[in-house]
């Protein structure tokens, strides 16, 4: 298989959709040093015991910012997509959360 013929392939997979999986995929890449950037400003908010609305929004917001793109630039995409992106969007969320409960406890503990 040579390069070309995966290229091919990785960009036609956003075609039918009006996405470009470059930059999908560059969002989705992208986000992940904001991602832990937020972790980091959560961990040190709850050892200072100041709020941690904004540092789990920002960790939220780029856990879930590549399937943003998608609802809003994607056409045509079947009804599943969204199901899915919903579901992933529920679970990072979710995931983000019980991180920061976590570490919410593990710092009372100290």
């Amino acid at each position: 298989m040579s390069f070309e013929v995966i290229y091919e392939w990785f960009m036609s997979l956003g075609e039918p959709y009006g996405v470009n999986p470059i930059i999908f995929g560059a969002i989705y890449v992208g986000a992940v040093p904001f991602f832990w950037v937020a972790m980091w400003w959560l961990v040190k908010n709850i050892r200072a015991k100041k709020s941690v609305f904004l540092p789990v929004m920002m960790a939220c917001l780029c856990a879930i910012s590549a399937y943003l793109y998608l609802i809003v630039v994607g056409q045509n995409v079947p009804i599943w997509v969204y199901i899915f992106i919903v579901i992933i969007i529920v679970y990072a969320i979710y995931s983000t959360l019980a991180t920061a409960r976590k570490k919410m406890k593990s710092a009372e503990m100290d």
